[in-house]
């Protein structure tokens, strides 16, 4: 029995990482129990008590050399032959298969009884400032000296008029967003904003290392919120309607001035609020393409160069858009006026999912009635089927069931209405079956049964889609080609639909201004003429 040696495979442990050993305590007591229980752990624990009893020393240092008094023979030498001292546990026993395969993450220990050193704490630089990081040394340095400068000879502080040239020369922000930082350092409304308040402002705050759009973010928002609201947007805009050359003819019409700033506002809100909440948040704004706009906007005279939410004709098609339906000018909408719309265009199906809210809750508090915002929102997804807030407009008022796919019945719901339309006007009529392989082939889904709001997205064509089940107008226009569309898409490739149709409607209506303006002109020469004679 003396020259008997532990064999660990007769225990039968588990493959446990030591991880899973320490959460696991239960398996680890069980595992000592049955090594404490074998007859060798009882004869090396007598020879360790007789060894310490009569002062002899262990060595267990790693590569160190046997124990003294300790011959080759002794229970530790016949138990683990191949170590110098007793191990910690039977799993390190020389000569396992289980200890051949390396393990990542263990130290190599030559000594059973040596402890894992502690772990090297690595100091991990912070990556998170929940203000913003703070500027390096140098920056905060230089854009001090910037600030000395412009601020040197005003110990009062800067009035209004003369911090707009801080805003472009530190803040770099659009020139009008001056009147909002100026009113966020001068909290006292003192009407002037001091050195000292603009450096704890925009360098203590951390303001100095943000990119642009959390400045314009953070300048913009209510101090207690995290979003942006729409009346948030309301300072920038009144300042841009005062400042912009290309907005100084509005000056004298302070009611265009207010539906000007509306219809930028609910534009920003369409393509970029995404959630459909009314809360910009951060995020949202980063992926959109705001920040470039109004950038835009600060740098370009011309307003109308600007395509993106800020064109002076765009805003006045969509008005007089509105205007054109709204016929009691109550300045709301119903349904007989929308059905009106572009000379007929929709179907009664469509313009009746709309009135029921299904693609947005209408801001609107009249029953029944939409009102400006919402006829935005509208007219957006309408001329402009291939955004992809135009794309689930429409998709949520064919998916009649909300069940996240078109399905054939509803298509066919839809179209059928279509088809009685181009029977009444002696159209030659497209039959169902004719239509569905033509939508299938446009859209391409991944599933032959049914058409996600996915596969809109994925192509090109998705607005044709929606136009063949409800737009009479733009069907027909599409099924012969227009060669005029086709012509002006060439012209202007980088132009979105919406940018086209704005341009051909601010061209007609501005031709029909003028026709009327000589009608007027004519009848009041030919009225001057008859008081002459007489």
């Amino acid at each position: 029995m003396e020259s008997l040696t532990l064999d660990i495979e007769l225990l039968q442990l588990p493959e446990t990482a030591p991880m899973s050993m320490k959460s696991n305590q239960d398996f680890v007591k069980k595992l000592f129990d049955q090594w404490l229980a074998l007859p060798e752990t009882n004869r090396l624990v007598a020879s360790l008590v007789n060894d310490v009893k009569s002062g002899v020393a262990l060595n267990v240092v790693a590569g160190g050399s046997s124990a003294t008094n300790s011959g080759s023979n002794s229970p530790l030498a016949s138990m683990f032959p191949a170590r110098n001292g007793p191990p910690l546990s039977p799993r390190n026993s020389t000569g396992s298969p289980r200890i051949t395969r390396q393990r990542t993450g263990l130290s190599n220990l030559s000594s059973p009884l040596k402890v894992v050193s502690d772990h090297v704490k690595e100091l991990i630089p912070q990556f998170y400032f929940e203000d913003g990081r703070p500027p390096e040394n140098d920056q905060k340095e230089q854009c001090i000296a910037k600030i000395n400068t412009l601020f040197h000879g005003h110990e009062n502080g800067l009035q209004l008029q003369e911090f707009k040239l801080v805003t472009s020369e530190i803040c770099k922000v659009p020139s009008f967003f001056a009147t909002s930082i100026f009113k966020k350092v001068d909290t006292n409304n003192t009407g002037f904003v001091k050195r000292e308040a603009f450096i704890d402002y925009w360098v203590k705050g951390n303001m100095l290392t943000k990119e642009i759009a959390t400045q314009i973010f953070t300048i913009l928002k209510q101090p207690d919120k995290k979003y942006l609201v729409q009346d948030d947007f309301k300072p920038v805009l009144q300042e841009l309607l005062a400042t912009h050359p290309g907005l100084e003819f509005l000056q004298g019409t302070p009611e265009f001035q207010d539906r000007y700033a509306e219809t930028v506002i609910y534009r920003i809100y369409y393509y970029i609020n995404r959630s459909g909440n009314g809360h910009l948040t951060l995020r949202e704004l980063k992926r959109g393409n705001l920040v470039d706009a109004m950038q835009h906007a600060d740098e370009e005279e011309d307003i109308n160069k600007v395509l993106r939410y800020f064109s002076y004709e765009h805003f006045y098609v969509i008005y007089c858009k509105f205007w054109e339906l709204d016929t009691d000018h109550d300045f709301l909408i119903d349904k007989e006026n929308l059905i009106r719309y572009s000379n007929h265009a929709l179907t009664y199906r469509i313009v009746d999912r709309i009135f029921s809210q299904v693609p947005r809750k209408f801001t609107s508090k009249t029953e029944g009635k939409m009102c400006y915002e919402d006829f935005v929102y509208f007219i957006l997804a309408e001329e402009d089927k291939s955004s992809e807030p135009s794309l689930e407009y429409w998709f949520k008022c064919i998916d009649l069931d909300a069940n996240g796919v078109l399905t054939r019945n509803e298509l066919q719901f839809f179209y059928e209405e279509q088809l009685h339309r181009m029977e009444c006007m002696a159209q030659e009529a497209v039959l169902f079956e004719d239509i569905l392989c033509q939508l299938f082939d446009m859209v391409k889904p991944e599933d032959e049964g049914y058409i996600c709001l996915n596969d809109l997205k994925g192509s090109k064509l998705s607005g044709n889609v929606f136009n063949i089940l409800f737009n009479l107008n733009k069907f027909m226009a599409f099924e012969t080609r227009d060669p005029f569309l086709i012509r002006q898409e060439r012209a202007n490739p980088t132009w979105t639909e919406w940018d086209r149709f704005a341009h051909r409607e601010y061209i007609r209506l501005s031709m029909e201004e003028d026709v009327e303006d000589a009608s007027n002109g004519s009848a009041e020469a030919w009225d001057d003429s008859l008081e002459v004679s007489f």
